[in-house]
């Protein structure tokens, strides 16, 4: 006994455990890593909050920020101030849009060069998350097609089975464009619970 209690006291004495120190070299200590990840966010907010703590943006940065927001409003206001002004004075209107036919075409190129870059990037991104949202969407058509068919044919008294007509009147689809769909199967006690109800 004495062998063995020493060989224990020395893998496991006080505060060791060699197995734990031996898996720690292939494996990171999950406690102490999620303990460093907690204090490295809390050192960063803390940066943060001491950046920003106390300063009050200047009168330049509020007329920056101000500037920054004019754009993209000014170009809709805008352009509806035109209609409104076609329809008030035709011939002011008329006058000023001969003028604008008058700005060279490398100009246009210019304009539309700086809009583009303006624009562009929040547009392409809009467009990649709406084209996600409609590609989880259609991916999700085929479940509530079935679902829907298989309800209405609980819902009939058929079983639990719909029939090709109700998924093809579901999603839109002929008999012959689509196969029967698999039921909810033929189930004894559904089976007799509907004919005590009916």
């Amino acid at each position: 006994m004495g062998v063995i209690g020493q060989i224990v006291s020395t893998l496991f004495g006080p505060g060791r455990n060699a197995v734990v120190e031996a898996v720690e070299v292939f494996r990171e200590n999950t406690e102490k890593g999620a303990e460093r990840d907690h204090a490295r966010a809390a050192a960063a907010l803390t940066q943060f909050s001491a950046e920003f703590a106390g300063s009050r943006p200047s009168a330049f940065d509020r007329l920056i920020d101000g500037l920054n927001r004019i754009p993209r409003p000014a170009m809709a206001l805008g352009t509806l101030a035109l209609f409104v002004a076609a329809m008030v004075d035709p011939i002011w209107f008329a006058s000023r849009m001969q003028g604008i036919a008058l700005v060279p075409e490398p100009m246009w190129w210019l304009l539309g060069a700086i809009v583009g870059f303006y624009f562009g990037a929040r547009h392409q991104a809009k467009g990649q998350e709406f084209q996600r949202s409609i590609a989880t969407t259609l991916a999700r058509a085929g479940e509530v097609t079935e679902g829907i068919a298989a309800l209405q044919a609980l819902e009939s008294g058929s079983g639990g089975r719909p029939d090709a007509a109700a998924v093809a009147e579901a999603d839109g689809t002929s008999r012959s464009a689509r196969p029967e769909a698999p039921g909810i199967g033929d189930n004894p006690a559904l089976v007799e619970w509907r004919q005590a109800r009916a």
